[in-house]
């Protein structure tokens, strides 16, 4: 490909074209297990999920290319349905953009998927368009451990849980505070977040979270899930999720749970008309982490 042509790039404020010349903005939905990558971000020398999707979608379009994604994942973390962006030459895109999945799915390795690519509607942003994330939480109580069938994404504590203490400490952390307790700081970057759900479901010896918020700071997922984990254990009382609120930075009583029971199930965007409106709420509030997971 001449050098002449334009290059992907990312997280410009500048619209991509949608026809014509110029760079054509294209959606990609995305699922992998994680246990192998060392999470989303680019890292040299390590393999990520970015870098396994850059690398083989370059390939195909023969043009270097850089990926937005909703959520940047941590080693170990998986995704049923994660989004990204990119922007691309406008004379490398296929005129039915559905046809690179199947491209994709001969050389992607078999633990990263590309599920869906199409041209985004103007103004779409993966990252800053999102309204909220949604995440997964699995664990047995089986005294044998993980099922065989489930074992990279289900994290065994062979122990007995109150669920009942659990959603009661899950429910004091509904709402917009300040998760300073529960997230690695990060220079400059704020630790308030909404939290619209927390809920926790049994089926048999299956426990799951279900953990929604507009968005999350790095590991806050696994921390609640940590937190609560000791009030369903017994080991802390369920008031004692109010006195983590009102700590001002991340607490060393927390036990981060492991990686690989989180898996990131969805994310909500706007209507098309309303993308431009909440890019730039978000952009207000949010930078960009320099790097690791975060979203």
């Amino acid at each position: 490909m001449s050098s002449a042509q334009p290059t992907a790039h990312v997280e410009s404020n500048e619209p991509a074209a949608h026809e014509g010349g110029g760079l054509v903005r294209l959606r990609l939905d995305i699922a992998y297990d994680g246990t192998d990558f060392s999470g989303w971000a680019r890292q040299t020398g390590l393999r990520t999920v970015c870098g396994e999707i850059e690398e083989k979608l370059g390939a195909v379009l023969r043009t270097p290319l850089q990926l937005t994604v909703a959520g940047r994942t941590d080693a170990g973390v998986h995704a049923r349905a994660q989004v990204a962006h990119v922007d691309v030459p406008a004379g490398v895109v296929p005129e039915d953009p559905g046809r690179l999945v199947r491209r994709l799915a001969r050389f992607l390795p078999k633990d990263v998927r590309v599920l869906a690519v199409a041209v985004a509607p103007e103004h779409f942003d993966a990252r800053f368009s999102a309204l909220r994330r949604h995440y997964e939480y699995r664990i047995t109580t089986a005294p044998f451990g993980a099922e065989p069938l489930r074992v990279r994404d289900t994290v065994s504590v062979p122990k007995v849980l109150d669920i009942e203490r659990m959603r009661a400490a899950s429910a004091r952390l509904i709402g917009l505070h300040d998760f300073a307790a529960f997230c690695k700081r990060r220079e400059g970057a704020t630790t308030v977040r909404d939290l619209q759900r927390y809920e926790w479901s049994r089926e048999g010896d299956v426990l799951t979270a279900q953990v929604s918020a507009d968005a999350f700071c790095w590991s806050m997922v696994r921390s609640l899930v940590g937190a609560v984990l000791a009030v369903g254990e017994g080991r802390r009382r369920v008031e004692w999720i109010d006195e983590l609120l009102g700590e001002t930075k991340r607490s060393s009583s927390i036990l981060v749970a492991p990686a690989h029971g989180l898996a990131l199930v969805g994310v909500d965007y706007p209507s098309p008309e309303e993308l431009a409106a909440r890019n730039a709420v978000t952009r207000d509030v949010r930078t960009a982490p320099p790097g690791g997971g975060c979203c």
